[in-house]
C-alpha cells in the first residue's frame, strides 16, 4: 500500500543530536481527506463538474451518434443508407463509415476548452480559499507530495463522477435520437461494444481533462510556504 511520510526531527535521549522519525500516513487516509474537502464544498464541486458534465455529454453524444449511423451502413441495405443521407450524414458513393463532421469536432474541441479554462479557475478559487488549511497541514511536516496528492485525488474522483455522468447521459441521448431519426432499425444494427468503448473513451477524455485542469492549481499549493500560508487574509 502507497505511504506518505511526514519528516520530524526528535532529540535522541543520549543528546547526540537529532535523530530523523518518520509518520506514515497510508493512501486510503488521503483518499479519505479528498473525499471530506469534495463533501465541504459540495455545491462549488458541483458547479466545477457540472461543466464537465455538460462537454463529455456532447463528445459522447457524436461518439455514439457516429456509432449507431456507422451499425446501419454496415447492414448494407439502400433504403437505411438513404436514409442516413436524408439525415444529414455526408455519404460519398461507395463510403463504408460515418466520421465526425469538422463542425462537430470544432465544437467539441472548443467545449472542452472552456470546461478546461473553467475547472483551472475554480481549482485556483479553491486554493485561495484553503491557504489556511494548506499552511497546517505543511506545518505539520505535509511535504509538497502530499499536497499535490490531496488536490490531484480530489480533481480525479471529480472528473471521474462527471465524466461518467456526462457520458452515460451522452450515450443514452444519441441512442434516443438514433431511434426517433431511424426507428428500431437503429438498435437492431447497433454494435454493442463499439458503443461501449465510445463511452469508456468519452469517460477517459473527461478524467485526462479534469487532471490536466488541476495540475497548475494543484502544484502552486504544493509549493506555496507555509509561513506565507498561515499569514493569509480572508
Amino acid at each position: 500500500m502507497m505511504t506518505e511520510k511526514y519528516p520530524f526531527e526528535q532529540k535522541s535521549d543520549a543528546g547526540k543530536g537529532p535523530v530523523k522519525r518518520l509518520v506514515v500516513l497510508p493512501f486510503r487516509k488521503s483518499v479519505e481527506i479528498s473525499f471530506k474537502s469534495i463533501k465541504a464544498r459540495f455545491f462549488r464541486s458541483m458547479i466545477t463538474t457540472l461543466s464537465l458534465v455538460l462537454a463529455v455529454s456532447f463528445l459522447s453524444f457524436v461518439y455514439v451518434s457516429n456509432d449507431a449511423a456507422n451499425g446501419l451502413l454496415a447492414a448494407d441495405d439502400p433504403d437505411l443508407r438513404q436514409s442516413l443521407i436524408q439525415s444529414g450524414y455526408d455519404l460519398a458513393p461507395g463510403a463504408d463509415r460515418v466520421d465526425s463532421s469538422p463542425k462537430q469536432r470544432w465544437i467539441a474541441i472548443l467545449s472542452l476548452l472552456v470546461c478546461a479554462v473553467g475547472i483551472v479557475n475554480a481549482q485556483l478559487m479553491a486554493v485561495t480559499e484553503r491557504f489556511r488549511e494548506i499552511g497546517t497541514m505543511k506545518c505539520l511536516g505535509a511535504l509538497d507530495r502530499f499536497i499535490l496528492r490531496l488536490f490531484m485525488l480530489e480533481a480525479g474522483m471529480q472528473g471521474l463522477a462527471g465524466a461518467a455522468i456526462g457520458a452515460l447521459a451522452g450515450g443514452l441521448f444519441a441512442l434516443l435520437n438514433a431511434w426517433f431519426m431511424f426507428g428500431a432499425a437503429a438498435w437492431v444494427h447497433l454494435p454493442g461494444v463499439v458503443v461501449t468503448g465510445s463511452v469508456i473513451k468519452a469517460i477517459g477524455v473527461g478524467c485526462v481533462l479534469s487532471l490536466i485542469g488541476v495540475l497548475y492549481p494543484a502544484v502552486l499549493a504544493a509549493r506555496m510556504q507555509p509561513v506565507e500560508a498561515m499569514r493569509a487574509e480572508h
